[in-house]
């Protein structure tokens, strides 16, 4: 049992050897030791200050995006508008034109009515005319077979002339 035995000489050899110790590093080692935990702590500090910074931006960049989908969807609703309005337009302009159109061959159709139509009554007024100066030849050849009768038609004929003028 000489192990739990306490030696008065070792014990004091011992705290002087420990002060000695404490000593040594209270005046290196500590200074050491607390400038690197100091360095470590400012480390830290930096990187949460970076990490918040990053944070910071990522938001203000995801705000950005979101303004710039806001301001793209504006655009293509915009666009998309302005292609209806167009589209609308060149219907109605086509849609006139094609009226236009109608119209100009319905004149040249009426137009070319009237004018078969003007040729179809001289047509009938000259075969009227001919049937006519037949007929009247041949009803006058019989009625001036006689002198009296030519003298009749003449005189007929005058009378009406006179009554016209």
């Amino acid at each position: 049992m000489e192990l739990f035995k306490v030696d008065f000489g070792l014990t004091i050899w011992m705290f002087v050897a420990f002060a000695i110790l404490l000593f040594i590093l209270w005046k290196f080692a500590w200074p050491a030791i607390l400038k690197g935990v100091d360095s470590r702590a400012d480390l830290i500090d930096k990187g949460v200050e970076y990490a918040q910074n990053a944070k910071i931006r990522l938001d203000n960049a995801q705000q950005e995006a979101r303004q710039y989908v806001a301001d793209a969807r504006h655009q293509q609703a915009d666009i998309i508008a302005e292609a209806n309005k167009m589209k609308t337009q060149i219907i109605e302009e086509a849609r006139e034109e094609a009226k236009k159109e109608a119209q100009k061959v319905l004149d040249n159709a009426k137009l070319s009515i009237e004018q078969s139509r003007k040729e179809a009554e001289k047509s009938l007024r000259d075969e009227v005319s001919r049937y006519a100066l037949a007929i009247a030849g041949q009803v006058t050849r019989e009625q001036l077979k006689d002198a009296e009768a030519q003298k009749r038609l003449v005189n007929s004929l005058l009378d009406e002339i006179e009554k016209n003028n």
